[in-house]
């Protein structure tokens, strides 16, 4: 088969300064993208900002013989982000693909975290992918063609102390992708989550060297580009880590239907075992699908 290029295609990354984003950039350029390398330059908590890191990208693209503009906008601006996708259309004409990655991390257990802190990140991550995607979507549905990579994590969708802040985001990634796959489809728009385990600023201080060296963030882009490029699948994700790749899914079981006589909590306890059987749980594709299954249980429809 055909090696993947993105000749003639014009691809925007989010916090494409430094880490995973820098990779997804480089390696999209390096396969004859165009690259709007979008980047706040700020710390890893989100404060400060700075053009320098972007424009140290775009420098690193035009020296191996690629294009590449830089772009400062934060990803809470949404006035900011569409400015961005202007300018793309300005210079280049179109926008094929989105790499949503920019994020940023205030860590601390529930009881000691402050609002502002669970909002920011929350506005970072989810609200950040919700507003880049909404600069590119009219252009991607007006042309028929585009693909979207959002960014989850492990801690979104199984879990990790002193991350509620950032695992509800995550989390809420996967639910904004599982809608808004169903919308672009008619129009050629496959919608995709990375979930990455990679060595990046985020990790560094989480994980001993030895990991932090079979994690380099370049295995988690091979997933990325594969999830940019033309033969995408839609509403998956995909674990990348260290040269490994897994597919994640959302399951539901079988359930037990109690009926109307005998429903109560002790009827729930009772029949639990039941309730909670793997056997023969299933990986819904919609919503839709979920309330079929409903409607069989119950005999009804």
């Amino acid at each position: 088969m055909a090696d993947i290029r993105f000749d003639n295609q014009v691809a925007v990354i989010t916090g494409a300064g430094g880490g995973l984003g820098r990779q997804h950039a480089l390696a999209l350029a390096a396969r004859g993208a165009k690259v709007v390398v979008n980047d706040l330059g700020g710390a890893l908590d989100g404060t400060g900002g700075g053009s320098e890191a972007a424009l140290k990208v775009v420098a690193e693209i035009k020296a191996a013989g690629g294009q590449a503009i830089a772009d400062g906008a934060s990803v809470t601006d949404e006035a900011g982000l569409r400015a961005m996708a202007e300018r793309a259309i300005a210079e280049w004409g179109r926008i094929d693909i989105l790499v949503a990655n920019a994020g940023i991390l205030r860590d601390r257990s529930f009881s000691k975290m402050e609002m502002a802190d669970f909002e920011a990140v929350l506005n970072v991550h989810l609200m950040g992918t919700v507003k880049a995607a909404k600069a590119v979507w009219e252009v991607m549905r007006a042309q028929n063609y585009g693909r979207i990579v959002m960014t989850t994590s492990p801690t979104g969708l199984y879990g990790n102390f002193g991350q509620t802040n950032y695992g509800a985001a995550k989390l809420g990634i996967v639910g904004f992708m599982n809608s808004l796959k169903q919308e672009g489809q008619k129009h050629n728009i496959r919608v995709n989550t990375i979930n990455p385990v990679a060595a990046t600023r985020m990790t560094e201080q989480l994980m001993p060297p030895a990991i932090l060296a079979a994690l380099k963030p370049e295995f988690v882009t091979t997933g990325v580009l594969y999830l940019a490029s033309a033969d995408a699948p839609t509403g998956c994700i995909l674990t990348a880590a260290g040269g490994a790749f897994s597919v994640v899914r959302l399951y539901e079981t079988e359930g037990a239907f109690l009926g109307d006589q005998r429903l109560s909590p002790e009827a729930v306890r009772d029949n639990w075992d039941k309730i909670a059987d793997p056997q023969d749980q299933h990986a819904f594709q919609n919503g839709g699908e979920q309330t079929a299954k409903v409607f069989r249980t119950l005999h009804v429809g």
